[in-house]
Order: C-alpha cells, then structure tokens, then sequence
C-alpha cells in the first residue's frame, strides 16, 4: 500500500508538443516549421508521413479538454507552434492573430476546467523561414533576437493566465539529433550519405550554446516586465536517462557513468545553475565548446525558478580507451542494455532505446537533486511505448497493462525519491495524452494514454491507463 507523500497542491497530468498533435499546417495562417519541410524528405521518417494531421488536436482542442477531465487530471503540459504565431518566426515579422487567438482560448478553456497549463515555447519546430534565413539555431545573435520576441509576444498574450512556463524542451535533442546524427530535423550531419550540409563535431555544441542563450534571455525578459504582475515561474526542461556501470567493479565504468550524466545533462544544466561548462566536457571537447563572455554567464546563471525533468529510461554505461572521434557527444563511452553479467536494463518496448527501469528515476531525481542544491522539480515527461502495440486489434491496445504497470512503478519510485531522498517534486506529466506522430518513427509508436484512429477521423478512444492513471496519485499525494 503506497503513502502519501506528494504535496497536496502536486500538479499532474499530461504533456503533448504542438507538431505531435496539432494537424492543420495551413490553417488560419500557420507557416511551416523545421519539420514540415524534414518530414518531406524521402527516408526520414519510418512509415513515410509526417504531422499533417496528426490528432488534429487544432479543431479538437475541446475534445482533449474533455478527455482530460475524464482522467482526473489537474494539469496539462502542451507546446507553442511558433510558427502558428509568428509564421516567418522573426522579428520585424507579423503576429498572426488567430494564431495567437487560438492558444488565448485554449488557455481559458482549460482553466475553466479546472486544469492548470504548463506552457512549452518551443519543442523543436523552429519556423522553416528563419532556418533559410540565416541558419536558424546556428546563428546567435538572430536566433536569440528572434527567439526572445516570440516568448515576449506570448508573456504579453497570456502571461496573467499561465504560471508555468517552459523555455525550451529538450534542447539535448534539438542539438545532437539535429545537428549531429541528423536523425531529427533539420538533419545535419557530417555523415555525407544523409546530408549534403552538417559538422558534427562542432554544430552542436554551437546550436546547444546558443538555445541556452535564448533561453536565458526570455527568462530574463519574463522576470524584468511580467513576474511582478503575473507571479508565474519559468524553466527549461531537459532530459537525462539514468546510468549504471556495466562493470560495477571497473572504477573506470563508474566514472564514465558521471561522464554520460554530464554530456547530457549538465551541458544544459550546469550552465543554468553554476555559470560554466562540466569540466569532462570542456577537456574533450577543447575548442569545440564555446566558451563563455562575463554577459552570458550572467544571462543564463541562475536562470531556472524550477528544473523540468523528462526521463524515460536507464543504461549500462561502459568506458572507452583511446581518443574518442570527433563526432563522439556521449563522453568517449558506450551505452548499452546489458551489463557484464548479462543482465538486461529492463523489457523491451516499441521504442529501441526505451526499457523500464525505475529504480533508475528515482537514483536521476536524487542524482539532480544533489548535484543542484534541491531544486524545485517538475517532471515534465514520462511513459512508455508498447511492443507491438500498433499490431494489435483496437480492443487489445485500449487493455495496455504494461503501460499502467510503468505508471505504477515510476510513481512510486517518484515518491521514494521525495519521501526518502529529500526530492523536492511538485509535478508529474505522463507522455502522452494522445498516441501522436512520434518525430522519426511516425505513427508506428504510440505513447498515449488514449488510442488515437487515424483512418478513422482521428477519434479518441481511452485506455485503461487513462482510466486508472488517477488511482497512483490519488494514493500518493496528500490530502488538504
């Protein structure tokens, strides 16, 4: 039987992205994105479609409204098209009003509902235009210019109605699978076969420089003209998996652990709570990294009011010997699912790189917690695909046990992490509300809480999950 340990006034609910979602590229002046154009190029994404449609969530935004209701939910994370309200995305562009109008009414309709909106600027869909324009996320002082307009534009339109605020999501992705591997758009790579532009051993570590300049400069923004009046808090949200040695008594495994931990995380976090790059980093990347001016070290330290999590899974981390490649960005190691004794991580899911492990979030939230003085913590993402799931007849996928189990677990492992660790957590979004277009996997993954018919006029149908989500927290926060 689990206690309650969560705060009484613990926000949880679900996160979805705008591009995921949202459907209606065109519609009521919306300009296309980053992804609009990558989802174009033949190979790029796994079953060939892209986020035209998607849930359509743009003409049913009340029916998401009412699904969450259903679910008991108090919250509800979702993103920001900024080329929805900016369609050229840049400064001296015009605001596209009903574009803008659009997520105003979103806002109210929710909380009429009684449902609290966490507001994401921006998840990866940067306005195609200003990629063309001057390079997008590569080009500093552009970027963060046009950037801090958007986030400016949108504290004006709804900043008395929203008190979360998120930056950036997951700028990790943005810069390695962006820019790196170009797995995600605008796929750069140095790998010449998927792309005729692209270095990856320099790009990302430039493009992850400037997305913290960027946000550094919209929460300094928010700060100086609207938390005075509008009381609401601002972050970034970044994700981490969890790691174990996969040689426990290898004291090189265990120190490569805290380098995987730092080349994904701290780059983001450390920056934000210390003022500098993590030491490991800076020692293999040299030059590569940027360095940082006494004015953006001043931007950007200091700059979270809390620290969005998401967090789906652990690894085995082994070390490597020898000069890591210019290309490498996981700290010259290896990332695995198997340990030296043949142990497994944990079962497998749709998703490759996804297999349940958690004890592994609670260890990540203690881990963040003490490496950055207890900050307040909102976990912004977590949740699981299913094997197989998109194989199997409708009524077999609304019976998603795996998925309620992973809920189950990773709630509980949540409040060991306060109850036991001192974690100071004061929300929980599972990922997703909706099955969605899964960026380069398509709609060959579902995520949702809710069975999504895509040939069938996009109807929502919910799982169990979605029905009994509730009951972990209901059991775990505690009463008024």
């Amino acid at each position: 039987m689990s206690t309650a340990v969560l705060p009484p006034d613990f926000l949880w609910g679900f996160a979805t992205a705008s591009y995921q979602i949202e459907g209606a590229p065109h519609q009521d002046g919306r300009g296309p994105s980053i992804w609009d154009t990558f989802c174009k190029i033949p190979g790029k994404i796994a079953d060939g479609s892209s986020g035209d449609v998607a849930c359509d969530s743009y003409n049913k935004s009340a029916d998401d409204i009412a699904l969450l209701k259903t679910t008991g939910a108090k919250a509800y994370r979702f993103s920001l098209s900024w080329s929805r309200v900016i369609p050229l995305g840049g400064r001296e562009d015009p605001v596209n009003e009903k574009g803008l109008a659009f997520y105003v009414k979103f806002v109210d309709d929710l909380l009429a509902a009684g449902i609290t909106p966490l507001v994401t600027l921006f998840h990866w869909d940067l306005p195609d235009n200003l990629d063309k324009r001057y390079g997008g996320l590569l080009n500093k002082k552009e970027f963060v210019a046009d950037y801090t307009n958007y986030a400016r534009v949108v504290f004006k339109a709804m900043g008395s109605k929203v008190k979360h605020w998120i930056t950036f999501n997951e700028p990790w992705c943005s810069s390695i699978l962006g820019y790196s591997t170009g797995l995600f758009a605008p796929g750069h790579t140095s790998d010449r076969s998927k792309s005729k532009v692209g270095d990856s051993s320099r790009e990302p570590w430039i493009v992850g420089h400037n997305l913290l300049l960027a946000h550094g400069s919209a929460v300094k923004v928010y700060r100086e003209e609207f938390k005075s009046k509008d009381g609401g808090e601002i972050g970034i949200t970044l994700n981490g998996d969890y790691v174990y040695p996969w040689d426990a008594e290898d004291p090189k495994d265990v120190e490569a652990c805290e380098r995987k931990l730092e080349f994904s995380i701290s780059w983001f976090a450390d920056p934000v709570y210390f003022g500098h790059y993590p030491a490991s980093m800076v020692s293999q990347l040299g030059d590569r990294l940027p360095t940082w001016t006494e004015e953006e070290k001043a931007l950007v330290k200091g700059s979270n009011d809390f620290y969005g999590m998401n967090h789906y899974t652990a690894n085995y981390i082994k070390h490597r010997t020898g000069t890591p490649e210019p290309e490498d960005y996981l700290g010259n190691l290896e990332s695995l699912y198997e340990n030296k004794k043949g142990e497994i991580i944990g079962p497998d899911t749709q998703s490759f790189w996804l297999k349940p492990n958690p004890l592994g979030f609670r260890k990540l939230m203690k881990w963040i917690s003490d490496r950055y003085g207890k900050p307040k913590i909102y976990v912004t993402e977590n949740g699981t695909s299913l094997k197989g799931e998109n194989d199997l007849p409708m009524e077999k996928i609304l019976e998603d046990d795996f998925r309620l189990k992973y809920y189950q677990d990773y709630t509980q492992a949540m409040a060991d992490a306060v109850s036991k660790d001192g974690v100071d957590c004061r929300g929980y979004m599972a990922w997703s509300l909706l099955d969605n277009f899964e960026w380069a996997e398509g709609y060959e993954t579902r995520f949702g809480v809710t069975y999504v018919d895509y040939t069938g006029g996009q109807k929502r149908y919910p799982k169990k999950s979605a029905k009994e989500i509730h009951k972990c927290f209901d059991a775990l926060i505690k009463k008024a």
